[in-house]
């Protein structure tokens, strides 16, 4: 690759980006005119976020003025000034009377809930359904915001409490007068006044309290022994510094990802479109120098769109925040400064690695789309992938550990989040996700790369879709083996299904688990989830279903017993790799518990060829004739065997309903994707996958036999803190074993298909039609 080349290119294409006054408005306008038109608009809404006075209708309070010693609650159309934090907070509620409501007077009257009288200013009694009615009609149509209600005998019941203290007397519980509060729980106003009031009656109950411990001769300290004073130890620039460390990461990233959509939606479709893209493809440069020349001029953009949008979102929110602690509402404690220079160097080294991800990513989704149109269909699937991955970090209880440091995107974030608060972490949290992003990065590059290098996506043509004539064409013109598409619509459809039938199935086993119950669930998990849609989709979308499921060649005798090597060597290394992945990402205590449910369960299995049977048999079956049949075959379309054999494994860890056996799957599924491509049958990847199953079970039985005694002959293999089996140099070698068998299957019996034959050609720089 001739960097002089890329130069050019990448030249090339920014002047014609900055001839484009839609690029010129997003990328610098917008930025900023956005968050100043947001702020003025901000602004001009604080005026709702004045408080507001609230009303509160109190019904039957008349009975507390025949009590002297009580506490003053009301003072007219104000709860009592002293039962507030602040003295201004008086204001917020204002008390209002059934008087005040005419028609609720008349209506109450009708239902007898209010007795004829000559004062007019008279309460009532709130026993009626007609009562309940009336309010929550007020309530509905905001005429008042709460209804607090004195039960008919309150102030009667509150002198019997207080006469029993005085005399010493225990009074019964169950008897204690009650208030009642009514507010409406979907109207937020109705909600905020609920508590206003709940904070009020608290500060009066405390009231209350002092007065009856004062009568019955009882310290009011006995009530209270001590006071509890917290001190945040936190200065203020770091409280600051957490909050920008969680708002600064998740906005840049977000921006850098639009950023680099738009210009390589135009660098890709545009031209497509445009009809200069064949241009570009017919000069001296190569493939790779035209990706990386893209590349860099979608990374320019992303860079500045991220670093245009801080800038504006830093000085506009610094003003608005200014401004807003002189409102009463927000508080005037405290404002909010700038993050420190630090800060914002953390977040542009950052910047580089986040904006070359993003930008392999827009570019390959942006060549695959065959226009503009299209390709801006793709930026809802990459948001949707991306977020959860930047807003985890913001969740409370997520730091920096080395399995979240290993997670894309959420590393970084923790990292950048660390960092800005002034934590910086050791060497190893450091790199960790430094290496995940570059290496997701190159992984990203690599894929735009295999795009454009093939015709076949570039010059995709347009195409409408009729529903009737499709399916007409899945069946009538169906191909030996699935395409790539198909592949992945039956990991889809295996994922979703199992998804429902796991919720249906969690619901059966929510009163125990037995043995019973287990087989069916792991049944019913295995052929309607795994081996059915499969099966039919292999039947319907294919011409040689052998050849799909590869099952179409008899399997050589050295694989087999390859397999079976491979499954006895396997285990002690996939042990031991499952104490390292507990150790990085620790099982939570639901899991343990999940676990020792199915063991207890297995443990009632009628004989232990059924458990094994249950366990071994049918997953291998069922699940290498779904992962390393009919997906492996259509993910092989895409011509490079390493990358269907990874996206193959993945799938198979994704399945799995753990987070550990997710990750210990996908492993081991990408050594039987390797042994179904080089043996070129499925015999022996069924054969490696049911021991391998098996030797689980066997292992767990005899070292349970050995703690318990029963087996002292196996002590030392399996038993003790270092058993034998699991010993570091036993886990060496059969790692070594592991290399040779591998070693000696390169080339054999492999088959490759047409589109791996082109790729082959490809880089062996021969005329395509050559490998063929």
């Amino acid at each position: 690759m001739q960097w002089k080349n890329v130069s050019l290119i990448y030249h090339r294409e920014m002047r014609d980006q900055l001839r484009d006054r839609r690029t010129l408005f997003l990328i610098a306008v917008l930025p900023l005119l956005l968050y100043p038109l947001l702020g003025a608009s901000f602004f001009q809404l604080t005026q709702f976020l004045r408080d507001h006075t609230a009303k509160v209708l109190v019904v039957g309070s008349r009975q507390l003025n025949g009590v002297d010693w009580l506490p003053r609650l009301l003072s007219g159309d104000r709860f009592d000034v002293r039962l507030f934090e602040h003295p201004e907070q008086v204001d917020s509620l204002e008390v209002v009377y059934p008087r005040d409501f005419p028609a609720l007077q008349h209506d109450l009257r009708k239902g007898r809930s209010l007795e004829p009288a000559d004062d007019p200013h008279a309460d009532l009694g709130v026993d009626d359904a007609a009562f309940d009615r009336a309010s929550r009609q007020l309530l509905d149509s905001g005429q008042v915001e709460a209804v607090l209600i004195f039960p008919n005998g309150f102030a009667e019941r509150l002198r019997e409490v207080h006469r029993a203290l005085i005399d010493r007397k225990s009074g019964d519980a169950a008897a204690l007068p009650e208030l009642i509060s009514s507010y409406v729980s979907a109207n937020d106003k109705s909600q905020l006044t609920q508590l206003r009031v709940e904070q009020v009656l608290r500060r009066w109950r405390s009231a209350v309290t002092e007065v009856n411990l004062t009568a019955s001769d009882v310290p009011v300290e006995a009530t209270n022994p001590f006071e509890l004073r917290p001190r945040d130890m936190a200065e203020v620039e770091q409280r600051q510094a957490a909050v920008w460390s969680k708002i600064l990461p998740f906005f840049v990233f977000i921006w850098a990802l639009t950023g680099a959509f738009y210009p390589a939606v135009d660098l890709c479709a545009g031209e497509k479109e445009r009809g200069t893209l064949e241009t570009l493809l017919t000069s001296p440069a190569l493939r790779r120098e035209i990706v990386w020349g893209k590349l860099l001029t979608v990374m320019t953009f992303s860079s500045i769109t991220a670093l245009l949008n801080l800038g504006s979102l830093g000085l506009t929110g610094k003003f608005v925040i200014d401004q807003m602690s002189q409102v009463p509402a927000f508080g005037q404690d405290q404002t909010l400064a700038l993050p420190p220079a630090t800060s914002l160097l953390w977040l542009v080294a950052a910047l580089v690695p986040i904006s070359a991800l993003f930008s392999a990513l827009c570019l390959a989704c942006a060549a695959f789309a065959r226009s503009t149109k299209e390709g801006q269909y793709y930026l809802m699937p990459l948001m949707l992938v991306t977020m959860p991955l930047m807003m985890l970090p913001m969740s409370p209880g997520v730091e920096l550990n080395l399995g979240n440091s290993l997670v894309p995107l959420t590393g970084l974030t923790l990292l950048l989040r660390a960092a800005i608060e002034g934590q910086y972490p050791g060497p190893v949290l450091f790199l960790a996700p430094i290496g995940v992003t570059v290496l997701c990065c190159l992984l990203a590059i690599r894929c735009a790369e295999e795009q454009f290098n093939r015709e076949s996506v570039l010059f995709r043509e347009s195409e409408r879709l009729e529903l009737a004539r499709w399916l007409v064409h899945l069946v009538r013109d169906r191909s030996e083996t699935p395409s790539f598409a198909q592949a992945v619509l039956c990991v889809a459809i295996i994922l979703v299904v199992q998804f429902f039938l796991s919720v249906a199935l969690s619901a059966q086993q929510a009163g125990g688990l037995d043995f019973p119950l287990l087989a069916r669930a792991l049944l019913i998990s295995q052929l309607a989830c795994i081996f059915a849609p499969a099966l039919l989709m292999t039947v319907m979308l294919t011409r040689k279903p052998a050849r799909t499921l590869l099952l179409e060649r008899t399997p050589q005798w050295s694989h087999l017993w390859g397999a079976a090597g491979l499954a006895l060597l396997m285990h002690p290394i996939v042990v031991r790799l499952a104490e390292q992945i507990a150790k990085i990402y620790p099982i939570p205590k639901n899991t343990e518990a999940a676990s020792r449910a199915i063991e207890s369960a297995l443990d009632g299995a009628p004989h232990f060829l059924v458990g094994v049977l249950l366990i071994a048999a049918v997953p291998a079956i069922c699940e290498e004739l779904a992962f390393r049949g009919f997906i492996l075959s259509g993910l092989r379309h895409i011509g490079h065997k390493w990358w269907a054999i990874a996206l193959s494994a993945v799938a198979f860890g994704l399945v799995h309903p753990f987070l550990h056996q997710k990750i210990n799957a996908s492993l081991m599924g990408m050594l039987l994707g390797y042994v179904a491509v080089q043996s070129g049958s499925l015999w022996p990847c069924i054969l490696l996958h049911g021991v391998h199953n098996s030797l689980q079970l066997v292992m767990q039985s005899l070292a349970a036999d050995v703690q318990a005694g029963r087996r002292p002959a196996l002590a030392p293999v399996l038993g003790g803190a270092e058993p034998l089996l699991y010993h570091p140099a036993t886990v060496a070698l059969c790692a070594a074993g592991v290399a040779a068998i591998l070693w000696s299957w390169r080339g054999q019996s492999y088959r490759p298909t047409p589109e791996e034959q082109l790729e082959q050609a490809r880089q062996r720089g021969d005329a395509p039609w050559a490998a063929l």
